[in-house]
């Protein structure tokens, strides 16, 4: 990579503009609870509802159940939040509509 020239992660990233709820909703539970399918895939078992330490789920107000969820190591809730904050309806409201998300989801499982 220190010699090369050009794009390197050209194909890495893409950009899809979420226009509803719904599609808002599976987007943030597959950032959120993408370990989950990883677990799922690798150990072909159900996930324990732990979720991932180092993930923003830690600031995240929109889990399903009165307690938030578990966190795995690596999680410090003294650290300051390293999430901004949502500037659409469809990212702060919108997306409730469809229901909180449930720690225990698995994303893309009911596909």
């Amino acid at each position: 990579m220190f010699d090369r020239t050009g794009k390197v992660l050209a194909d890495r990233f893409h950009h899809v503009v979420k226009r509803t709820p719904t599609e808002v909703r599976r987007a943030l539970a597959y950032v959120l609870l993408n370990v989950r399918k990883h677990y799922r895939e690798r150990c072909r078992r159900k996930p324990p509802v732990v979720l991932d330490g180092a993930s923003s789920g830690l600031w995240f107000d929109g889990w399903k159940g009165r307690e938030p969820p578990p966190f795995g190591r690596c999680a410090d809730a003294d650290r300051d939040c390293e999430v901004a904050a949502p500037h659409t309806w469809l990212l702060a409201k919108g997306w409730r509509r469809i229901g909180l998300i449930d720690p225990a989801e698995v994303p893309g499982g009911n596909r």
